[in-house]
């Protein structure tokens, strides 16, 4: 099995590696191969559009934990100019499964603070696989309050399965951490956008997602818990994790259908991972688009609309 693509893309990956043994092979004439390659990379693109035209909840699930999709370094890389990365909760330590700084997107100055994994074993175990511990969360607090003193929007991206549950996490207040940034966020005197560029996963997620736009990547998904975990919880074992994840309803469509997110953003065919480029490209038009939108409205109306915002969630 080729690990970088998923169990439902096998089929591609043995086309991918006939492609790629072809473009290396000196058998045969160069008209030959080229003809050869043609009818494969046609085949393979046919294949992904039925295989990705046909996606089941779970499997959408498992584009979203893509060990190849974009994380939000990736996408700090791409989308902004002088990134300076700020660390600390001013309180107990720096938490790496966050990142977050001052940048310059479109030569306007802004927050950038998003959840970020690893790839390696060594990065993942660094970055505790994107799940934040309470000094992570205050340190997004204090940049977004940095933001606020200094007038400067704040864009935030979303990728972690959950805060991290551990005992540590829950000694130094987790719950609270991220209670206090829904609070303070629902009231910060400056426009923020959100984007879920991955999973996003329960409180852990909306600690850094109280904005005044919200959009979600096509694959991406946000729930109220991992479909492991309440798996875990109705039948006593996280096999059923599938099930759940019909059950909960976690895909972009079905969140934008109960008016949770604003806008569903199209991902290139095959996924982000297929094509980071291309989807950078997407992110950065909605982010553009939105900024220059937002920036217009007056501080006053923007917190009304933000608060009615909230309000009207579960209502219909």
């Amino acid at each position: 099995m080729n690990l970088d693509y998923l169990s439902f893309e096998q089929e591609l990956a043995k086309l991918q590696d006939r492609i790629n043994g072809l473009q290396e092979s000196q058998v045969g004439t160069s008209v030959e191969l080229a003809k050869e390659i043609k009818v494969l990379e046609k085949k393979r693109l046919n294949l992904t559009q039925q295989i990705y035209a046909q996606l089941t909840i779970w499997q959408t699930v498992q584009v979203a934990r893509h060990p190849r999709r974009p994380y939000t370094l990736d996408y700090i890389e791409r989308l902004f100019d002088d990134f300076q990365e700020l660390h600390g909760d001013r309180h107990f330590a720096d938490d790496p499964a966050i990142v977050g700084g001052i940048a310059k997107f479109n030569g306007r100055a802004v927050m950038v603070i998003g959840q970020q994994k690893g790839r390696t074993i060594a990065e993942k175990l660094h970055r505790n696989f994107g799940m934040p511990r309470p000094e992570g969360y205050r340190k997004a607090l204090r940049l977004m309050l940095l933001a606020e003193k200094f007038k400067l929007p704040i864009i935030t991206f979303i990728d972690t399965p959950g805060a991290y549950p551990g005992i540590d996490a829950e000694e130094r207040n987790q719950s609270e951490a991220i209670a206090k940034n829904l609070w303070v966020m629902a009231k910060l005197a400056t426009p923020i956008i959100t984007v879920v560029i991955g999973e996003g996963g329960s409180g852990g997620a909306l600690a850094i997602g109280v904005g005044d736009r919200i959009a979600m990547l096509q694959y991406s998904i946000y729930s109220v818990i991992s479909p492991e975990g309440c798996a875990s919880i109705l039948w006593k074992d996280a096999a059923n994790a599938p099930k759940a994840a019909e059950a909960m309803g976690v895909t972009a469509p079905q969140i934008a259908k109960l008016g949770l997110i604003d806008e569903v953003l199209p991902e290139p065919l095959g996924g982000a991972h297929a094509a980071p480029i291309a989807a950078t490209g997407v992110v950065k038009d909605y982010l553009a688009q939105q900024l220059a939108l937002l920036t217009k409205i007056p501080l006053k109306t923007l917190l009304t609309q933000r608060y009615q915002r909230l309000m009207q969630f579960g209502l219909s």
